[in-house]
């Protein structure tokens, strides 16, 4: 299979964003430990671009039909050929994993397999299956003589981070022989260049096969790396192409054997945005930005885009224009003009509820993170159990130190959120404020309807579902068990239930075994909270002298002003970025050794892989020295750089994208370490891309056009 985009020439005026969504459901039918046996296994899967891990799920223990339930989503940084998702049963003994099998979809699938649901068969997974990359061959013939000329190799497996590849070129004959020939070895790269030309003789017989295989060459071993078969059947169309590179051709047959080693319920989004330069939405952006002052409101844009499923794009371009504000308080003020019910108020999917959740989405994470990560991590490590439902305990007699946990974590989170009225983020209190300003002009008899509008949002929208599933909102990593889940569910109907004292004369909860974990002053102190938030557009601001953690994860660092030469020592390191530095540590718990301030990071940027054989590598760079980090995955490496180079703004122009090693720049050979960087450091990142947005919302419009003219025309 040849790869026909790579000489493809992309215009400059259009680029592609890719975006992926997937829901890993459940696995059935896995085999068993012992065959015959119906021993349970502990599962879990793991999402990779091609060969490379992304995101793992939690490990479902002792069955062969886990319930994963997990959602992932990101940004595809890179081209990429498959999707994979491997199931693995994890070893008890700390020993090498065992990969049960995999889902592989290849990138053209993705649009035919989009927004719907699908059982997958998993198929085994073998040293020979585990192909990627490819290679250019130009292949030739005079009369007498065939040439393959194997130009080079791109993107191919490393086996232990490392890639020593070689080619081995085999020509198959009519009359049963063969010719084989091999490449030099090239060492430290996934992307060799080759150059060679190998000559077949023709009077051996008439050629058939030309069969290039690629592999690692280590202490002797050759490890497979995948091969490309072309025919020679016709010399006509011999010529010079870029191939994927395949399984092994037994493999192939035997993986379409019915081998009955269980399926996957997987449900997959994909989109690929193609953006024009920003000129070409100058109309539809303008139309959007004045939705705030079409009256009826129901005739902006704005509100019939937010028809066809273009809430989350609308959001972050209002959010980007600050036009937000304006824009919901319209939405609101016919919205609650239709209410007949104060209790149902922006209680459903309305077009506000759902523009209210994205915009806290995008606007509060870091804020749910300051606030909720330390009471939550005591849970985590803590795992008291608080179970107080008697028809779920074995031995009641535990009942009354359960309550006392459960009062205990109900009791702190209650304070942390109380106590974040100086971290609540400036347009969440605007949008606050707006709404419940709203909700007094039209109630202006019923003061209890003000607290209900905001209180749903933050409590029942923001922090109950946060506290519910703290992975999906990255308030951790770790795999969650069963009692602490339920901790976590007893502690967010308890706060669900406050946030409906607070609003309304309801009573504080519909389980009786709920009642006892009702407290008078939580109701006083929320509703105080509520009173802060929503009061000003204008709140008080964050004090400077409490960090935000804005991301953190386990990496590895090269070590920073030791040798100027030497490709080797690296080290995990845990590293937190706040809002005031980039910190890296042994381990979570231990001391920094490093703390870089904000102000002392010029520049964040990638570094070729020439420098130190390694992938997803970027450098921190500093007035005096550089930080060098490797990242889990090209996912991550991506939205560090990016997170980073948005707080550090760029201090510089030019930066050395290859590394200063053995005494010289590897980019620009200058031997002088003081040297100012040889290229030219390129325009800094927002969090929001108005011109994605934009053709993201053009893009949702032309797609569902028919659903578009069906509104209007139902308002006519």
């Amino acid at each position: 299979m040849h790869d026909e985009d790579s000489n493809d020439s992309s215009e400059p005026t259009l680029r592609t964003e890719e975006r992926i969504k997937i829901k890993i459901g459940e696995a059935k039918n896995l085999p068993s430990r012992t065959q015959g046996s119906s021993t349970p296994r502990d599962v879990y899967s793991v999402v990779s671009l091609d060969q490379e891990p992304i995101f793992k799920t939690c490990t479902i223990e002792r069955t062969l039909n886990p319930f994963f339930g997990e959602e992932f989503q990101f940004d595809i940084p890179r081209r990429f050929r498959h999707l994979a998702i491997y199931t693995y049963d994890k070893d008890r003994t700390n020993k090498q994993d065992k990969v049960l099998g995999k889902v592989t979809i290849k990138r053209d699938e993705l649009y035919r397999l989009s927004n719907k649901e699908h059982w997958f068969p998993l198929f085994p997974v073998t040293q020979d299956s585990e192909v990627q990359g490819k290679i250019h061959i130009d292949v030739h013939s005079s009369e007498s003589s065939l040439f393959v000329h194997v130009t080079e190799a791109s993107s191919l497996t490393q086996i232990n981070g490392q890639c020593d590849a070689t080619a081995l070129v085999t020509v198959y004959y009519t009359n049963g022989r063969s010719d084989v020939q091999k490449s030099k070895v090239k060492k430290k790269t996934n992307s060799p260049m080759f150059k060679e030309t190998f000559i077949f003789d023709g009077t051996l017989g008439d050629w058939i096969e030309l069969v290039v295989s690629l592999h690692h060459d280590i202490s002797g071993l050759n490890v497979f790396l995948g091969e490309v078969r072309i025919p020679l059947n016709n010399r006509d169309t011999l010529s010079s192409l870029w191939y994927y590179l395949q399984p092994r051709k037994r493999l192939t047959a035997l993986n379409h054997i019915n081998q009955d080693i269980g399926t996957l319920r997987i449900r997959i989004q994909y989109t690929a945005d193609h953006i024009l330069q920003a000129h070409y939405y100058d109309e539809l952006c303008s139309h959007i930005l004045n939705s705030p002052s079409v009256q009826p409101v129901t005739s902006s844009v704005v509100y019939l885009l937010g028809k066809v499923e273009a809430i989350q794009p609308l959001v972050r371009l209002l959010v980007f224009h600050n036009r937000i504000v304006p824009m919901m308080r319209s939405l609101a003020e016919l919205e609650m003009s239709k209410v007949t019910n104060t209790n149902t108020i922006f209680r459903g999917n309305s077009l506000v509820s759902k523009m209210m959740d994205e915009t806290m989405k995008l606007t509060g994470l870091h804020y749910l993170h300051e606030t909720l990560r330390a009471p939550l991590e005591k849970i985590f490590a803590e795992r008291k159990n608080c179970e107080i439902d008697p028809s779920r305990m074995k031995d009641k007699s535990h009942l009354a130190g359960h309550r006392v946990n459960l009062k205990y974590y109900i009791e702190d989170i209650v304070k942390c959120i109380t106590s974040s009225v100086s971290h609540t983020p400036p347009l969440m209190c605007s949008l606050f404020h707006e709404l419940r300003g709203a909700a007094a002009r039209r109630f202006p008899d019923n003061q209890d309807v003000q607290y209900s509008v905001v209180s749903g949002f933050v409590f029942l929208r923001f922090f109950a579902p946060a506290i519910l599933g703290p992975r999906l909102f990255g308030l951790t990593s770790q795999q969650i068990d069963e009692q602490t889940s339920r901790t976590l569910t007893l502690i967010s109907k308890a706060i669900q239930s406050v946030c409906n004292v607070v609003s309304s004369k309801t009573p504080p909860q519909k389980e009786e075994y709920m009642h006892c974990v009702y407290e008078v002053q939580h109701v006083i102190a929320l509703k105080q909270f509520l009173e802060l938030i929503s009061a000003s557009p204008h709140p008080l601001q964050q004090s400077l002298d409490t960090p935000v953690i804005v991301k953190e994860s386990f990496m590895k660092k090269r070590a920073q002003g030791r040798k100027p030469f030497g490709r080797r020592n690296f080290k995990r390191r845990y590293f937190r970025l706040t809002s005031s530095g980039l910190l890296y540590a042994k381990d979570k718990s231990k001391d920094p050794l490093c703390v870089i301030p904000i102000a002392d990071i010029l520049s964040v940027q990638r570094v070729t892989y020439e420098s130190f054989y390694r992938s997803n590598m970027f450098q921190v760079i500093q007035p005096h020295r550089i930080l060098y980090v490797q990242a889990n995955n090209c996912v991550e490496e991506n939205e560090w750089i990016h997170i980073l180079t948005q707080m550090c703004l760029n201090q510089i122009d030019k930066y050395h994208p290859s590394a200063y090693i053995d005494s010289v720049w590897l980019c620009c050979n200058s031997t002088d370490k003081n040297l100012q960087g040889c290229t030219q450091v390129g325009g800094t990142t927002n969090d929001i891309d108005p011109t994605w947005e934009l053709a993201r919302i053009q893009s949702l419009a032309v797609t569902y056009m028919d659903r578009l003219n069906n509104v209007m025309h139902s308002r006519l």
